[in-house]
Formats: structure tokens, C-alpha cells, sequence
């Protein structure tokens, strides 16, 4: 769901206060610049999270010149030491069109069908996180019983399909992106979480996060004796309206991002 910053509850009525804004570019090559950088500080991010796991996982964003390729991180560099000058630029055939490294087979399997069955999808998530795949094992979506589900509230869903079969044929991504038609999060079974945005990559790493963070939720409620209390469905749609929306994770990236560059500015080089 995109929303503007002026539809924002959280965005200051008051004039002259620090707020982030959202960029403008006047040309392609500095919007390149951007996206590069903020892949490159999500890399860092997810190394931060925990999410690393050896060479698993991966993270795209498209080129907003040439939308039939698009950015990815490098194999076998650590997340936790990504720079923006190591990602590669790949296209849906999974040729590598600029840059040195080469690129994980199931990530463009994966992103590669996410990015092509989707054209205006930007960025995308995918990793192999201990809650995500714990929660995916169960093959269900999430109950509605914390405001923080509810940001996922009527966008994510379960697939089923390929459950637990590596994702490196040509054809495993398929269902996959069928389902971002609908939906900016993926549980898939028996592997583990997906997001993507249409908004920006800022978007797709945030609500991945917080889809990780639910499923540990989730994961800790189903451990009780205790059933926990359902949240009324007009009060979930309310909640994900004010808190499920692109320009929301926009917000909270921007919030790691000042982290990332104030603690590892080398992500830049």
C-alpha cells in the first residue's frame, strides 16, 4: 500500500521541524546513486539484524534507467561488509552487466521472477532468518493478535508451492511473484520470508524486518498455554492503514539508515 508523506498521521503539522522527506532526482544516475547506497546500508542492515547466513540470502533493487536489470549484492561478501562499489548490476536472464562479482544463482532465480512478472516492483528481500524459517516450517500466515501483525494485515500470504525445494531452477521463482501481485510479504513453506516493494528498497527491508520480528512473536505466543485475543478485523484494517503503508517503512529505514552512516560510513565507498 503507498501512501505520501502528507497522508501520514505522523508526519509534523508544524512547520521548521526536522522530518525526513522523501527525495526528488534530476537525472538517473543520481537516483542510481541512491538506490545503490541504501542497498548497499540494507545489506548492512540485515548483518545487524542476524539475518547473515553464509552466502544465503539476497537483495535487489531495480535501475531506474534500464528497468529490465537490476542491483544485487555481490557472492560471497559478507552483508556486514557490502559497499555499494561491490554490487552488481544483472539482467532477468541472470548475465552480469556491470561489476566484478558474480551473483547467487537462487537469489536471481528468485528476484529475477519477482522483478520481470512485476515491473513496478523495486526492491525485494529474501533470507534465511531463524524466525522466518521457524514460523514458514508451520505453513500458515500470521494471527492478528499484536498491532505489529497488523501491518501485514490482509498483505501477506502463505505459497506453497516448491515448499523446501531449493529455489535454482529456472521455474522456482514463478509462484513466488505471482503472489507479489497481491501481496508485499511471502511466507513460503518450509523456507522462509520474502517482501518487496513498490515504493523503494527502504520499503521491502523494513516490512522484511518486521515480518522477521512477527513471526518470533508469533513463534513465542503458539509456545504458551494461553491462546492470545484476537484484534477486531476494523481495528487490524485501521492499524495497517496508519502503519502497513510503503511511506511508514520508509520512515523506519531512515532510522537505521542514520545508524549505518554514522557508525559504517565505509558502505558508501
Amino acid at each position: 500500500m503507498l501512501m505520501d508523506a502528507k497522508d501520514s498521521i505522523y508526519s509534523p503539522t508544524q512547520d521548521g521541524l526536522i522530518f525526513p522527506q522523501e527525495p526528488t532526482f534530476s537525472s538517473s544516475a543520481e537516483e542510481r546513486r541512491y538506490r545503490k547506497e541504501h542497498l548497499a546500508a540494507a545489506c548492512r542492515i540485515f548483518a545487524r539484524h542476524g539475518f547473515s547466513f553464509g552466502f544465503g540470502g539476497h537483495l535487489t533493487v531495480r535501475d531506474p534507467e534500464h528497468p529490465d536489470l537490476f542491483w544485487t549484492n555481490p557472492m560471497c561478501v559478507p552483508w556486514s561488509r557490502t559497499k555499494t562499489s561491490q554490487l552488481v548490476l544483472v539482467d532477468h536472464s541472470g548475465t552480469v552487466i556491470e561489476g566484478k562479482y558474480a551473483v547467487n544463482r537462487a537469489g536471481y532465480v528468485l528476484h529475477s521472477a519477482i522483478h520481470a512478472e512485476n515491473p513496478d516492483i523495486i526492491g525485494s528481500c529474501h533470507a534465511h532468518t531463524v524466525n522466518g524459517d521457524a514460523w514458514a516450517a508451520m505453513g500458515k500466515p500470521l494471527d492478528y493478535v499484536t498491532q505489529d501483525a497488523c501491518m501485514f494485515y490482509g498483505s501477506h500470504t502463505v505459497v506453497r508451492d516448491g515448499a523446501g525445494k531449493v529455489p535454482v531452477a529456472d521455474e522456482s521463482g514463478n509462484s513466488i511473484a505471482r503472489a507479489f501481485q497481491d501481496h508485499k510479504a511471502i511466507i513460503h513453506q518450509n523456507h522462509g520470508l520474502l517482501t518487496a516493494s513498490r515504493h523503494s528498497i527502504d520499503d521491502a527491508v523494513w516490512t522484511f524486518i518486521a515480518l522477521d520480528h512477527c513471526c518470533k512473536m508469533q513463534l513465542l505466543m503458539d509456545a504458551t498455554e494461553s491462546r492470545p485475543i484476537p484484534i477486531d478485523h476494523k481495528f487490524a484494517e485501521y492499524s495497517h492503514q496508519h502503519l502497513g503503508n510503503s511511506f511508514i517503512s520508509w520512515l523506519h529505514f531512515q532510522t537505521m539508515l542514520y545508524e549505518i552512516a554514522e557508525e559504517e560510513p565505509d558502505y558508501l565507498d
